[in-house]
């Protein structure tokens, strides 16, 4: 089927269609924190009596995870290298996953914080790691449908009766990526790579939304000349613990703006280049969804993946489609045990070939980019060899339920893949509403 052409902002981080051509029922998500609940489904490390770190089952409301790491490492008076986790979740929600730490269970469970739980501690020999995420389950209440009723419900069924055939949806990297109020993460990424580490910090530093208020807005006009502006630290709005980072530094040693990147955390500063290849990967998808290229069955030249173990593709061991195997390859598509790619451009990447590779390449062209782009000595956490992604999701146990105010949508995802994602085939809505 022709996929539907998204009209949101959306398109501006490469989100150009959507596969369901239903209306939309519209909506926002996350009108309550209640309305997003997900619950992390891991690979527990083994239990070992007195064993050097205490794991624990964390649930945090509201939290955003750097900011959740450093408040635990201040409480618990441990460095936050000490704390471990297996990826990142959404901020405004209710999030339950496994994290480690470097402490006795004792001194774990006395921990109070506001919105933060911890229950299931025990023992082990080892952290928890980000390879240790399977997978996630989801949720996710929509409130404020431009849809009522019967129109509703016919929507939602229609949209779910497609992605039923398709075997999933396209999967995009969502809004979250990049930012949803303020999407810079992958400007900021694009002059890293490009050598630019004054516009890096300049672009993270300024660029003021409209979601902000005015306090915020007006610092960031100031810091359009971040170096030396000490000046600035005395009244700096409290939810920019990252900008702050980042000016400190430059009025120490002004110019220094590879220093500069480097203080923030390592995670950040791997997201900023990892959310351009997002950015890319993106515009390929988009570009094969517009050609009518099926996300669901392979053709000649792609690169798929085949399904490792607890249902995670293997990103490092692509096979080529060729004339030869493409039937055996499609029947393995279509059984679930193999998944179609795109590039994610780095370092070390290799372009799928035949109409595939054309795309690939034609995007990274656009971007005057070179492999050698992705090495950065001056912040080597933000360099990356580059992978491969699928370009379809598939879920499991999708459920719906319609409720007074709107509806409800219950279902899992496997690791690196955005429930935003699913749930905008559905919504059609306002990038801002996700």
């Amino acid at each position: 089927m022709t996929p539907s052409p998204c009209g949101t902002a959306e398109k501006d981080i490469g989100l150009e269609f959507y596969h369901s051509d239903s209306r939309g029922t519209g909506g926002r998500l996350k009108v309550f924190s209640e309305d997003f609940i997900v619950d992390e489904i891991s690979d527990l490390p083994p239990p070992k009596d007195e064993g050097r770190y205490s794991i624990a089952r964390v649930t945090v409301r509201n939290w955003e995870m750097n900011r959740l790491v450093k408040q635990l490492a201040r409480s618990l008076r441990i460095s936050r290298n000490r704390i471990g986790f297996a990826g990142t979740k959404d901020k405004r929600a209710i999030t339950s996953q496994l994290m480690s730490f470097e402490i006795g269970p004792q001194e774990l469970q006395q921990l109070e914080m506001d919105d933060i739980w911890i229950d299931d501690v025990y023992q082990a020999s080892r952290p928890v790691r980000i390879g240790d995420l399977i997978g996630n389950r989801f949720s996710v209440k929509v409130r404020e449908c431009v849809l009522e009723g019967q129109d509703l419900k016919d929507d939602v069924e229609h949209c779910r009766v497609q992605l039923d055939e398709l075997g999933g949806f396209p999967n995009y990297f969502g809004v979250q990526r990049f930012g949803v109020s303020r999407p810079i993460t992958h400007l900021v990424g694009r002059s890293i790579v490009k050598g630019d580490m004054r516009g890096a910090v300049v672009t993270y530093l300024s660029h003021p939304s409209k979601h902000e208020d005015e306090h915020a807005a007006s610092y960031r006009k100031e810091l359009e000349q971040p170096d030396g502006r000490d000046d600035l630290l005395d009244d700096f709005p409290r939810n920019m613990n990252f900008e702050r980072t980042l000016v400190e530094h430059l009025a120490r040693r002004p110019e220094d703006y590879a220093g500069a990147i480097r203080q923030l955390p390592d995670n950040l500063q791997m997201m900023f280049v990892h959310a351009y290849q997002s950015y890319m990967f993106n515009r390929i998808l988009s570009e094969r969804m517009r050609r009518g290229i099926p996300l669901q069955e392979p053709i000649v030249g792609d690169m798929v993946l085949p399904m490792g173990e607890k249902r995670v593709p293997i990103h490092e061991r692509p096979i080529e489609v060729t004339q030869g195997n493409i039937d055996l390859v499609t029947d393995q598509v279509r059984a679930g045990k193999a998944f179609i790619s795109a590039v994610l451009f780095g370092s070390e990447s290799r372009y799928a070939e035949g109409e595939m590779g054309e795309i690939e390449r034609a995007v990274v062209e656009t971007e005057c980019l070179r492999p050698d782009d992705f090495k950065v000595p001056d912040a080597q956490r933000c360099s990356s060899k580059g992978s491969r992604r699928e370009v379809l999701c598939p879920y499991e146990s999708l459920k719906t339920e319609h409720v007074d105010d709107g509806y409800i949508l219950s279902f899992s995802l496997t690791k690196g893949n955005y429930a935003t994602c699913l749930l905008r085939e559905f919504m059609k809505s306002q990038m801002e509403n996700y």
